[in-house]
Parts: C-alpha cells; sequence; structure tokens
C-alpha cells in the first residue's frame, strides 16, 4: 500500500488533534480528587471559579485591533502621551489585559505584569482605560481580551507598546 505524503500528512494532523483530548488538565485544585458534576455543587460557594483565565490567542486581527484600541486611548488622551522616543529607564512597564465586548465596551482590565516598585501606576492605567471606553467595535472579532504593554513615565506620560516610538540609548 502506497500512502502520498498528503495522506500521511492528513492523518498525522488527525492522531495529533485527537491526542490534544487525550491531555485534558485532570483537576485545577490539584488535590487529586475528580472535578466536581453538577451534582456535587454547593449553591453560593466560589471553589468552581476557575483560577486561570483565558486570554484569547493573540492572532493577527487582535495583534491589529490591539492598535485600534491603542489609538482610541491616545485620542483619549493626547495630553497623557510621552512626546518621541521614551528615556532608556522607564519608570513602570506593565502588561494589561483588556477584556472587551462585541461592541467594544471595557469589561475587565486585569495585569500579567505589575512594577512593585510602582503599586500605584496599574490602578491609574485601569482607569484610563475604563473612562476611555467604549473602544472602536471590534467587528467580527467579537468580545475578546487583547494583550497591550504600557510604558509609563515618572511624569505620569505613557506610551502604549504597540504604538510606541522607540526607546532612546541615553
Amino acid at each position: 500500500m502506497t500512502m502520498t505524503f498528503r495522506t500521511l500528512t492528513i492523518i498525522a494532523a488527525a492522531l495529533a488533534l485527537a491526542a490534544c483530548s487525550a491531555f485534558k488538565p485532570a483537576d485545577k485544585a490539584g488535590d487529586g480528587k475528580p472535578p466536581a458534576t453538577a451534582t456535587d455543587e454547593v449553591p453560593g460557594t466560589r471553589g468552581d471559579v476557575p483560577t486561570v483565565r483565558l486570554i484569547t490567542a493573540q492572532t493577527p486581527a487582535v495583534r491589529a485591533y490591539r492598535k485600534t484600541g491603542a489609538r482610541q486611548i491616545y485620542k483619549a488622551y493626547p495630553q497623557r502621551i510621552y512626546k518621541g522616543k521614551i528615556p532608556p529607564l522607564v519608570y513602570a512597564v506593565v502588561v494589561v489585559e483588556t477584556d472587551i465586548d462585541a461592541e467594544g465596551n471595557v469589561k475587565n482590565v486585569t495585569f500579567s505584569r505589575v512594577p512593585s516598585h510602582a503599586p500605584e501606576v496599574p490602578g491609574k492605567i485601569a482607569e484610563l482605560i475604563k473612562a476611555a471606553s467604549p473602544l472602536p467595535s471590534p467587528g467580527r472579532l467579537g468580545g475578546h481580551t487583547y494583550v497591550d504593554t504600557w510604558l509609563w513615565d515618572k511624569s505620569g506620560n505613557f506610551q502604549l507598546d504597540s504604538l510606541t516610538l522607540g526607546q532612546r540609548s541615553r
């Protein structure tokens, strides 16, 4: 029996996809107990809330929307945008996850990197993003979470990584 390269590739892809479902995480708590079923749940408990947020895959469409969202934030705060290239050492670098719905309304702002030396900055960033809501409609992309990095200067001015003009060497 002779199989073409294309046939072998299709079979390999199908087996890889089938294997993905075989490796589902057992339970998120890691206590060795099987996951709770619907009949085991007690109303009012928060133990069934996942501890890990799922972020939308940063596809080319999501990365393009990231620039659209950044432009809206720049438009809302033109006086707060750091002009020119950022200094070599910025005061704070904050990685922000912004959840938006299908109309562009900001639903939640969370942080995957916060500066320990500047604990006031993430709260200010969250306020700025929420006040700039709604962001432009994401169209067919629908509601999703996009990630952007805020480069925050001591002056309180900022640039977003998706629209940054770069960083000075000195």
